[in-house]
């Protein structure tokens, strides 16, 4: 069976930006699929006409069942949003390498083994959108987030590539990268940073990184809404020829501009002082 609707799986839809865009997408008529762990934060979307999807990204078995399951039922899939991942964060010195390996398993490894799998589907029907959410943080690092930032870096790099390889067959390649959203990424982040270093030689920068970018009460008190990242997602799937990236949220185009216009040690003077 085909769908006669075009169809759509997005990952990390249990919340935040994931919850956000599954909903406007349907809302678009999209025949929504919302991919993550957690299912009774899935099934909160039902109402909404999203069919929830239990997903893993670290198990072979999962991602393979998840688009058989979307091949089978649906016939087609027309917009991949790679949107599942979180921040570990700590100084490089006191994170154990197994944590940061699963960090890299979920924000990169674990999103191109779905690529890998959902490709024949785009190629077999002439085309398809893949739009990895990476951040202004695959671009723009700062202390105590090296796995994180590495991870997205290295994402960045990975669509890249990406891009140009799937030209030829019609699937285009987005990146959206965002600034600060108000989701529940900051209080997982700085909650990896303690349980990291918050009582050792660096427990002075994880205080700063309480105060500064991921204090509750100043810059993500100013975030924006999930709503704003989950409303470019939908613009770049009905794209025919979409922006490659698409960079917004609270200090986003900000923090990118500094980036390229700023020497690397006025950066990380600028970076300190945003983490108090």
């Amino acid at each position: 069976m085909t769908s006669t609707q075009p169809v759509a799986l997005v990952t990390g839809a249990s919340s935040g930006i994931g919850a956000a865009t599954a909903r406007r997408l349907a809302a678009a008529g999209y025949l929504v699929y919302g991919a993550a762990r957690r299912a009774d934060r899935l099934e909160e979307l039902r109402g909404d006409g999203v069919l929830p999807l239990v997903v893993d990204l670290l198990e072979e078995a999962s991602l393979t069942t998840a688009v058989e399951h979307i091949r089978a039922e649906a016939g087609r899939l027309d917009v991949l949003v790679n949107n599942a991942g979180y921040g570990e964060f700590g100084a490089v010195e006191d994170v154990p390498i197994a944590q940061a390996r699963r960090q890299f398993e979920v924000n990169l490894f674990g999103l191109a083994r779905l690529v890998q799998l959902s490709l024949p589907l785009m190629r077999a029907q002439g085309g398809g959108t893949i739009i990895n959410i990476s951040s202004v943080a695959g671009r723009v690092a700062g202390p105590l987030g090296a796995w994180y930032h590495a991870s997205k870096f290295a994402l960045e790099g990975f669509s890249d590539s990406l891009r140009q390889e799937l030209a030829p067959f019609g699937v285009r390649v987005v990146v959206v990268q965002p600034g600060a959203i108000r989701t529940e990424w900051g209080a997982h982040a700085l909650d990896s940073a303690r349980d990291a270093s918050g009582a050792g030689r660096y427990s002075r920068r994880v205080d700063g990184l309480a105060r500064g970018i991921l204090n509750p009460h100043g810059t993500q008190r100013r975030a924006s809404s999930p709503e704003v990242i989950a409303a470019v997602i939908e613009r770049a799937a009905k794209a025919r020829r979409p922006r490659t990236r698409y960079a917004l949220g609270h200090m986003a185009r900000v923090g990118l501009t500094a980036r390229r216009l700023l020497s690397d040690r006025l950066m990380d003077q600028a970076t300190s002082r945003l983490m108090g």
